[in-house]
């Protein structure tokens, strides 16, 4: 029988996050530092809702776009957050996650051949779906000298006659690092000169510690050249819910509504009508999980850095990132290695792009006691090398 295999699913590798944990399996007593997933549960008031849409009989379709209050509602709140307004009848779509969100953005835009230009470290899905999707990814390094910002300069140096579009994400998923307002304009000034397209992923908005986020989208000149991914997981703690949004100019979020109809038709709608209630009444649930991670940083980083693990502290989300190239092993040998004799599970740097090797992406998304007990296991797997 011959292989039906196409040769871009053969040429998309595993996920490395998934096939490292796929080790935790058989190991017992494991501290997993390494699912970018919320401890705490979704607020009650909003699985309630949900459960309520469920026992109300709301389990049809919607409109492929989504609830149309529910958009009303993200339109508002962008607003109120950024200052940036997007016309909820024909900018935004409700997508299944910010995953499904960055596939269709990444299939409405790319021709075969485009280049699309990748800030890395980053999310293990953005370069493979913009090679699913025909186009090309060119990697951008961020470095741990510049605290993991995308640099200007290193942008320049990838673009080429053939380059497309700029996909970023920050605050950043593995390093937590953030772009102000200075920082997202130098780059924006490139994107207009070039005439690029930017994908900015901003699931991580409103996980931030200190400064407040700068979305891309408000960035003079950057409005109509973006489109703009967020969603209700990562600050709502609904991963499971799978709940995004996709806000763009009406032509891009018309042809990304194209590719949605087909292969999602819509987000499910309990899902949906829990995520209204997010916005109507999570605001204080949410800022009581951001003050705890923000304890949980200043514990764990600091604690890094006591050990020997240089790491900068991260200004968003709950990923630290520290170095590991000072003990002599690589990330990948450490990880494992950690894992098989102290049971700490982390993920390799270098998972997430070579920008990342020499790196680790721990997740305080955990309890305070398991962190101390983390250090203390880190620090022993280090002491005994």
């Amino acid at each position: 029988m011959k292989d039906f295999i196409s040769s871009r699913a053969r040429g998309i590798p595993p996920s490395g996050i998934r096939k490292f944990f796929d080790l935790l399996l058989t190991i017992e007593d494991v501290i997993t530092l390494g699912v970018g997933e919320p401890d705490f549960n979704t607020p009650w008031t909003v699985a309630e809702a949900g459960i309520y849409a469920i026992e109300q009989g709301h389990t049809s379709y919607t409109s492929n776009k989504g609830l149309l209050p529910l958009r009303q509602q993200i339109s508002r709140d962008f607003q109120q957050r950024y200052g940036v307004r997007y016309d909820p009848e024909n900018e935004i779509i409700i997508t299944s996650g910010v995953s499904e969100g960055l596939d269709i953005a990444l299939r409405a835009v790319i021709d075969p051949g485009d280049e699309v230009l990748v800030a890395q470290p980053c999310y293990v899905a953005y370069a493979p779906c913009a090679d699913l999707a025909g186009g090309i990814s060119v990697p951008v390094p961020c470095d741990a000298g510049h605290e993991f910002r995308l640099l200007p300069d290193t942008v320049m140096e990838r673009i080429t006659r053939k380059s497309k579009i700029l996909v970023i994400n920050f605050p950043n998923n593995p390093t937590g690092a953030v772009m102000q307002h200075a920082y997202l304009k130098a780059v924006a000034d490139i994107l207009i000169d070039h005439d690029l397209l930017l994908i900015c992923d901003e699931v991580y908005a409103e996980l931030t510690y200190g400064k407040p986020h700068t979305a891309a989208a408000a960035i003079e000149g950057l409005r109509e050249r973006t489109i703009t991914l967020n969603g209700f997981s990562k600050a709502y703690a609904m991963t499971g819910w799978r709940v995004g949004y996709l806000c763009a100019p009406p032509p891009l979020c018309e042809a990304a509504l194209k590719i949605h109809q087909y292969v999602m038709l819509c987000a499910p709608i309990m899902g949906q009508m829990a995520a209204m209630e997010a916005l109507k009444n999570g605001e204080e649930d949410k800022k009581r999980m951001v003050r705890e991670y923000q304890l949980r940083r200043n514990l764990f980083v600091e604690g890094l850095n006591r050990i020997g693990l240089p790491c900068h502290m991260p200004e968003g989300a709950f990923y630290a990132f520290p170095s590991v190239e000072q003990t002599g092993l690589d990330d990948i040998t450490f990880a494992e290695r950690l894992l098989a004799e102290k049971h700490v599970a982390v993920v390799p740097g270098s998972v997430f792009g070579e920008a990342g090797t020499g790196h680790l992406r721990c997740a305080y998304a955990v309890s305070r006691e398991h962190l101390i007990e983390a250090l203390k296991r880190i620090e022993d797997f280090i002491s005994s090398l």
